[in-house]
């Protein structure tokens, strides 16, 4: 059985490159394999002029449980190195979703824990079902948060909230997590999937030139200050204002009909 679906369909979705975790038995726990199915989804990505939305979502009743325990050997006596698969799998993996051009939906669709609530963090946007929770569980194995918790939650939850969620391994609804500002939306478990391909569509059909740049910009603001960020914005408007796309936006505009983006 594959353990990442990876489709892209052009006739329901046009534009839209579907990844789905399909490890259900183990709520979609990573393993070796799916870190390789990922792996080969963001090559797709990067490479396919006709992919201009990932929306990625898990099969069955829960969205990722993290690691996938039941894989590692904790018989020998011989210390573990955890750092080896961060180095391997997860780091590039996170790095790769924040530098890819276009962007990530994310349909969290049940239980997202440990590094599986990470991972839904580094997309672009986030959608939850109401049924759906994210837990830094980390802290119950004495290990601390990885995949970029420690990066992502300060800046969407703010320290305390990052850090009690981090110390305690609470338990966060998707309520909260929308009321707190750490996904965008949640909504009923029945509209989910509709709501997220509805967003993934909207945003394959848009100017993804200018869709991956306002990422690139949005992701900068971390690590710059004002005058740094709005030397960025002259830089990246100025790219931008010289593709086709801004013409045609403008000229549908005046013309009062819908534009017709190319990615230009």
């Amino acid at each position: 059985m594959e353990t990442v679906l990876v489709s892209l369909e052009a006739a329901h979705l046009p534009g839209v490159l579907r990844v789905t975790l399909n490890r259900p038995e183990k709520l979609n726990a990573f393993n070796p394999s799916v870190h390789k199915g990922l792996a080969e989804a963001m090559g797709r990505a990067e490479a396919e002029a006709e992919v201009r939305c990932v929306l990625i979502t898990g099969a069955g009743r829960g969205f990722c449980a993290g690691q996938d325990l039941t894989e590692r050997d904790m018989k020998s006596a011989a210390p573990i190195d955890l750092g080896g698969g961060l180095d391997t799998w997860y780091n590039p993996l996170v790095k790769r979703m924040r530098a890819l051009p276009k962007p990530i939906v994310c349909a969290v669709n049940g239980v997202a824990a440990g590094a599986g609530a990470n991972f839904a963090l580094a997309c672009d946007i986030v959608l939850a079902a109401r049924s759906a929770s994210f837990i830094q569980a980390f802290v119950k194995i004495g290990l601390v948060p990885d995949c970029g918790g420690t990066y992502f939650l300060p800046r969407l939850a703010g320290t305390q909230r990052a850090m009690a969620l981090a110390m305690t391994g609470e338990r966060l609804s998707a309520e909260d997590a929308e009321r707190w500002g750490i996904i965008w939306k949640c909504v009923g478990d029945a509209e989910l999937q509709n709501e997220a391909e509805k967003l993934a569509a909207q945003l394959a059909s848009g100017p993804t030139r200018s869709l991956g740049l306002i990422k690139r910009a949005m992701y900068a603001s971390a690590g710059n200050g004002l005058a740094a960020q709005l030397d960025l914005e002259r830089d990246l408007q100025r790219e931008i204002g010289k593709g086709g796309d801004y013409r045609e936006g403008v000229s549908a505009f005046l013309e009062k009909r819908k534009p017709q983006f190319k990615g230009a």
